[in-house]
């Protein structure tokens, strides 16, 4: 049996926003390896056998990953949204570069998902529609004024942002930080979206300015879209659109 890793996108939360080719991947693999709650989307079958852990052990999955690979098993490595973007992906690569000679030789790929911050922006309207940025505004793995640096520097270049993770449980208090930063240097009347569980049956999507907006509208499964100077919000008897002009002025 020839083994391969296979690290995969499961998108945002609907089935029907995962690619056909993680599907298939996922048909094909004999263990999965990812995050608890990602890990139980994989619908359970004979020969397959899940392997799930908890948020903070991405090395240690890696690791697993590649071993398991290396012993001739066909191992589905799995994210929310896109692996490539804040997931598996790097995780899996670091622990390459660190490990053995042999698993150098692995058959090794990465299967792309539609990201959180790309379904959210559909179903607002095209929020990111001219250049912009993504953060993850977890410390976990980087410090505070890290974050707080890029996110300045984002503000002043007057990109439109998407953040990822925005409020913790354990760390509830960054995202009230965030929110003033983004008033000193964006202003009271920058629009803001909050969307939450995108694509499942627990939506909910909000569009506020800045004044606005209060730390408690976000959570970790919310993405949170900040607009450029540019962005606009168009009103009408449905849903309003919030969209961001091609132009750049």
């Amino acid at each position: 049996m020839t083994g391969w890793v296979a690290a995969a996108g499961l998108g945002p939360g609907a089935d029907a926003l995962i690619t056909p080719e993680v599907s298939d991947a996922l048909a094909q693999a004999t263990d999965v390896i990812g995050y608890i709650p990602y890990v139980a989307r994989v619908a359970q079958r004979p020969g397959l056998t899940l392997h799930a852990s908890d948020n903070r052990v991405e090395l240690d999955r890696a690791v697993h990953a590649l071993t398991l690979a290396a012993q001739g098993k066909r191992v589905a490595v799995v994210s929310s949204g896109d692996p490539g973007v804040f997931a598996m992906a790097s995780a899996l690569f670091e622990a390459l570069e660190a490990g053995p000679e042999g698993w150098r030789d692995l058959d090794i790929r990465v299967l792309p998902g539609i990201t959180a911050m790309l379904a959210a922006a559909a179903r607002a309207g095209a929020p990111l529609g001219h250049d912009f940025c993504a953060i993850n505004l977890s410390d976990n793995l980087k410090p505070w004024p890290l974050i707080e640096r890029r996110l300045r520097l984002a503000a002043q270049a007057d990109f439109a942002m998407a953040f990822y993770n925005p409020r913790s449980r354990s760390r509830p208090e960054g995202f009230g930080r965030a929110l003033a930063i983004l008033r000193e240097e964006c202003g009271e009347d920058r629009l803001i979206l909050f969307a939450r569980a995108v694509s499942t049956p627990e939506e909910m999507l909000r569009v506020v300015p800045l004044s606005r907006a209060t730390p408690d509208m976000a959570d970790m499964r919310t993405m949170v879209i900040v607009g450029s100077s540019r962005t606009r919000l168009i009103d009408r008897s449905g849903p309003p659109i919030l969209y961001t002009p091609r132009s750049a002025a």
